[in-house]
């Protein structure tokens, strides 16, 4: 199913992360596209490259040499300010370690990304609502995280990532943190997602957590391994 946006298009990317007079290379001429609506698991063993590459996609670092479009846009080109800005409307960022801030309730958490997008408070206080309608977790706004069980964190982050309707799910490890049922909630929640057009593209080591995806990009030693579809 096709989305209004979420699509990656990289071409002969290059990572090369410079300590002193030793050049380490993370990534190697990566040349692939990730369509919008589509579900992407990347795998592969530690090292491989898999998190570099989710970041670079996610605009949290640069790529060294070669091109990066998101729906049409060179974000390599951009300055500090306009990533800042795509990662804030653009993309919905999950991870394996939840990235809450524990001072603040789930209100508050899920909130945050509407309060720097400038949305008002009211338009914001309904989103809320929805979004932990939408994560089963209406019932826990004024909890603080530590309150919460792991799934039911990852839920709230879930929650966040979707705040401000990015187009784009990136998912580093989402279940890696949590048991097999909690990890099934998480993974039925992403498959909704990607089933109203968002495009998901997850790292995961796990097998049967990438049997979700219906595309699966493995990495090895910063390059691209093999792309296969599910049958």
């Amino acid at each position: 199913m096709n989305g209004n946006g979420g699509t990656v298009f990289l071409q002969h990317v290059q990572k090369v992360y410079r300590m002193g007079r030793i050049h380490v290379v993370a990534l190697k001429e990566i040349s692939i596209s990730f369509t919008s609506g589509s579900f992407w698991a990347i795998m592969g063993p530690s090292g491989s490259g898999k998190s570099t590459l989710l970041n670079l996609i996610g605009c949290l670092d640069r790529p060294t040499a070669g091109r990066y479009l998101l729906d049409g846009y060179d974000v390599a080109a951009l300055d500090d300010d306009a990533l800042s800005d795509i990662r804030l409307r653009r993309i919905g960022f999950v991870f394996q370690g939840f990235n809450l801030i524990p001072e603040l309730t789930v209100h508050e958490n899920i909130e945050l990304p509407m309060y720097y997008g400038g949305m008002n408070a009211a338009a914001s206080e309904r989103r809320v609502h929805d979004l932990a309608e939408r994560v089963g977790l209406a019932d826990r706004l004024a909890h603080r995280p530590s309150e919460l069980s792991g799934g039911q964190q990852q839920r709230v982050a879930i929650a966040r990532a979707l705040a401000n309707e990015p187009s784009l799910i990136l998912a580093d490890e989402p279940t890696g943190n949590l048991d097999s049922v909690s990890g099934g909630q998480i993974m039925r929640i992403l498959e909704e997602l990607n089933g109203q057009g968002k495009t998901v593209i997850m790292v995961t080591h796990d097998p049967g957590v990438a049997s979700h995806a219906r595309m699966r990009l493995h990495m090895r030693d910063g390059a691209v391994e093999a792309v296969e579809e599910a049958v």
